[in-house]
């Protein structure tokens, strides 16, 4: 499992909650028998020859002191909402375990850009500014009236797509105890669509593991 490379040396890999104690196992049958230590993000594992792996509690996972407890809490199904956003698209949902209870997704138009000069460039971006606008208005509303109501029964809110669209959306007073409930991890989705809100609840659920091998080793 290569993973992806980590700012600041490592790589990042994701594993389902149910594959954790397997990985585990791996990783010790590849390092030694590693130590665990808990951290404020999970836990952590050093391995006798010097690599480490950082477990991450998934989103709404509470903390456990050890490999067992992480690996029962990562699995136990959690209801989770979710929001994820991107240019004229938006969706809704809350997930309880891997199921999809509550969705809905909305889209509308904004014009994408053009190299287009001059006055009609600054028609056109004027134009392309307030659909946008208009697009997240829509984002909000929808997000007030589908998951606001829910805030209370989630474990944690996880999101997705444009980062900025996102952080614009949640920045409305109404949703002040969803913005409490957001998970730091901001998942990479393309236009969110049903199929894709569907998509995010296996990624809002994934374990990611910081993985660190002895110096001078990659894998």
């Amino acid at each position: 499992m290569v993973g992806r490379p980590a700012v600041g040396g490592g790589r990042w890999v994701e594993v389902a909650p149910g594959r954790v104690a397997r990985w585990v196992e791996g990783f010790a049958d590849r390092h030694g028998a590693p130590t665990t230590t808990v951290q404020g993000h999970g836990l952590l594992l050093a391995a006798p020859d010097g690599a480490t792996a950082e477990l991450h509690n998934p989103p709404g996972a509470p903390a456990a002191p050890d490999v067992p407890g992480f690996v029962a809490a990562a699995a136990t199904p959690r209801r989770i909402g979710l929001l994820l956003v991107r240019k004229g698209a938006v969706a809704v949902g809350v997930a309880v375990g891997e199921e999809l209870t509550v969705s809905k997704v909305d889209t509308r138009y904004v014009q994408g850009r053009t190299a287009a000069g001059g006055w009609s460039q600054q028609r056109f971006a004027r134009r392309r500014d307030n659909q946008a606008k208009a697009a997240l208005g829509d984002a909000t509303e929808l997000t007030v009236r589908l998951l606001l109501p829910e805030a209370s029964t989630l474990s944690a809110l996880v999101c997705g797509g444009d980062r900025r669209a996102v952080d614009t959306v949640l920045a409305d007073r109404r949703l002040a105890p969803l913005a409490a409930l957001r998970a730091e991890r901001l998942l990479d989705v393309p236009e969110p669509r049903h199929a894709v809100l569907v998509g995010a609840i296996a990624a809002a659920r994934a374990v990611r593991i910081l993985v660190r091998d002895p110096l001078g080793e990659t894998q």
